[in-house]
């Protein structure tokens, strides 16, 4: 806790929520409040959801997962609690326990994973007849909805709110078209912003809920460059590019020991870029299965909790490799959105590394070897290439938003959801729920 609070310091110098100094905000309490509610699960609420598939499990295996962290708990308030994912986590982490859920629900495909089964072929064979190595687009129009519960700010009070928008400076995201906000007034963030949004604002009505609404349509196309040493020349170390995406970054781009460590042991004898990044691709997807992430405002350096912890979400595994490419010399740099597949639209985070010949690639590390490649190139085809289902909103991580927020963000690294606040405060995730609806019009 104390390195979390040390580390968002400088938000404390906020000026006050009212003039009365007693009410001043105060990043360690925003911060309880946060872990709160992320961790709100009793032991017997988790030894019962593990029940489901171990009836026997005994009080002596849950104390071995919570001392080797399959289960993830916290003391707060001086009560033991438990990650609200922490019982499914451990079906995708404990290798024992995914043994036994896949003995009893067999394993399956998902949802995304088939529709990338489809459309992964169809990209590498379209991809090398476009100079910019794109296929297989998909034409969508999506509804993004923001709805602030009733009564979370005082009735007449101004809500200022930040909705995702695709971002229009990407090869790969086209033909952007805003169609509607639910609001007459909305500004759009500048292109040259890291996170792409539309702003509006709205009163608060007693007893209703606040809704803010956007509509728009964009073109997501596929990308895959066949990536080969031959294709690569050695990196100009020079430009603004290769020094700014091969330096450390505050937080969570950090060249700690223990990484520095990982990196060269990891790419010992290796001699190319490509060689290099494809090593720190495989190990990170073979260490580190996908589980339900923490909130990342609450976790003081990512890439080292991945580490510390063994598993990760898909932007957490994210910036664990660009770190490691970073510190190999090879440009890295956060980007990320949503996954728009049919039936599977999700939150989603991925990265792209710089080519010296080639140009910036994307690299999806949490898709990481599709379970459904027939071949070595589909095996790495999420190392250079990338599927058609994406919205791109953020180039980056943690940078301003525009207008400039008050208020630290409830995402302090990401921005996917969207952002809410009041002269009060932030509101935070407990206080408002989001939704998607995608027309596919291709």
């Amino acid at each position: 806790m104390k390195q979390l609070l040390c580390a968002f310091a400088a938000l404390t110098l906020l000026a006050s929520c009212h003039k009365d100094a007693s009410t001043a905000y105060s990043w360690e309490k925003d911060l309880h409040h946060r872990l709160l509610c992320d961790f709100k699960r009793t032991q017997d609420e988790v030894k019962e959801y593990i029940q489901k598939y171990i009836p026997d499990v005994t009080d002596e295996q849950m104390a071995q997962w919570d001392a080797t962290g399959a289960l993830e708990w916290m003391e707060l308030d001086g009560q033991k609690l438990y990650f609200k994912n922490a019982a499914p986590n451990l079906f995708r982490i404990d290798s024992a326990c995914i043994a036994i859920k896949q003995k009893e629900e067999g394993t399956a495909l998902s949802k995304y994973q088939k529709v990338d089964s489809v459309n992964v072929p169809q990209v590498m064979q379209e991809a090398g007849k476009h100079p910019q190595h794109l296929a297989a687009p998909k034409h969508m129009r999506i509804t993004y909805t923001l709805t602030v519960d009733a009564d979370a700010v005082p009735a007449g009070e101004t809500l200022r709110c930040w909705l995702p928008y695709p971002r229009s400076d990407h090869q790969r995201q086209t033909d952007v078209k805003f169609i509607s906000a639910s609001e007459p007034q909305y500004t759009f963030s500048d292109p040259a912003c890291a996170h792409s949004t539309l702003y509006m604002e709205k009163k608060a009505v007693a007893g209703q809920p606040t809704v803010f609404q956007e509509t728009f349509e964009y073109t997501s196309s596929g990308q895959y460059f066949g990536l080969a040493d031959a294709m690569i020349l050695p990196y100009d170390t020079t430009t603004d590019l290769y020094k700014e995406y091969t330096a450390e970054r505050e937080k969570h781009i950090i060249f700690t020991p223990r990484l520095r460590q990982l990196a060269d042991s990891l790419t010992a004898g290796l001699t190319t870029p490509l060689q290099k990044a494809r090593a720190l691709f495989l190990w990170v997807d073979r260490t580190f299965p996908w589980a339900s992430a923490r909130e990342y405002s609450t976790l003081d350096n990512i890439p080292m909790y991945v580490v510390q912890s063994r598993h990760g979400d898909c932007g957490q595994v994210s910036l664990l490799f660009i770190t490691l490419c970073r510190i190999c010399g090879i440009p890295a740099h956060f980007q990320s959105g949503f996954m728009t597949h049919p039936g599977a639209w999700n939150l989603h985070d991925w990265s792209e590394i710089y080519f010296e010949g080639v140009g910036w690639v994307p690299v999806d590390q949490s898709f990481g070897v599709p379970p459904y490649a027939r071949s070595e190139a589909e095996r790495l085809f999420f190392l250079g290439g990338i599927d058609s289902w994406r919205l791109i909103v953020n180039s980056d991580y943690g940078k301003d938003l525009s207008p400039q927020k008050q208020y630290p963000r409830s995402e302090t690294v990401d921005f996917q959801r969207g952002e809410v606040e009041w002269q009060g405060g932030n509101l935070y995730f407990d206080q408002w729920s989001y939704d998607m609806d995608i027309t596919y019009m291709e």
